[in-house]
């Protein structure tokens, strides 16, 4: 079976930045099940699925506007610290929500002063191109329960939270 929308995919895969350096693997734990169409994953890999069946093994280059786009230099903002008031870990690296006009956001904390902070609301991957090793486990027809929830469910897992 071909993958094409509305199929659940499983599949391993190893990203590496531009450099080979190993940035995340499922191979380490479970492979990833999703449903092909649904834009869970990066355009650029999504694309690369199609026609593929279960056993293929292949290598994709996706750029960094298929991926997490390029960086914006206006996500990076300072701002006061006291805007974080009640939050305690605010260190370098930290990763906060927060809410801007476009909605909640992950923000990562790139800078600490006395009295302000910096975040960078950038993906940690944008503007980066990357390359995917890719084994494909498994093909199947999605369940209507599964389309009309946008997501796979697996075997003897508890409810997703969807109402029925």
């Amino acid at each position: 079976m071909k993958i094409t929308d509305n199929k659940v995919v499983v599949l391993h895969y190893a990203v590496s930045d531009n450099e080979d350096t190993l940035i995340d693997s499922s191979y380490d734990h479970s492979p990833l099940a999703v449903i092909q169409g649904s834009n869970y994953l990066i355009p650029g890999l999504e694309a690369a699925l199609v026609d593929h069946k279960a056993g293929d093994k292949f290598e994709v280059e996706v750029s960094a506007d298929d991926a997490y786009g390029q960086r914006e230099d206006g996500f990076v903002q300072t701002v006061p610290k006291e805007m974080f008031a009640g939050i305690e870990d605010l260190d370098v690296g930290s990763q906060l929500r927060a809410t801007t006009d476009e909605g909640e956001q992950t923000v990562i904390v790139i800078d600490a002063q006395e009295n302000e902070i910096t975040v960078d609301g950038n993906h940690p991957l944008a503007g980066m191109d990357l390359k995917f090793d890719v084994e494909i486990i498994e093909v199947r027809d999605a369940t209507e329960e599964e389309l009309a929830h946008g997501h796979v469910h697996v075997e003897g897992e508890e409810g997703c939270g969807h109402d029925h």
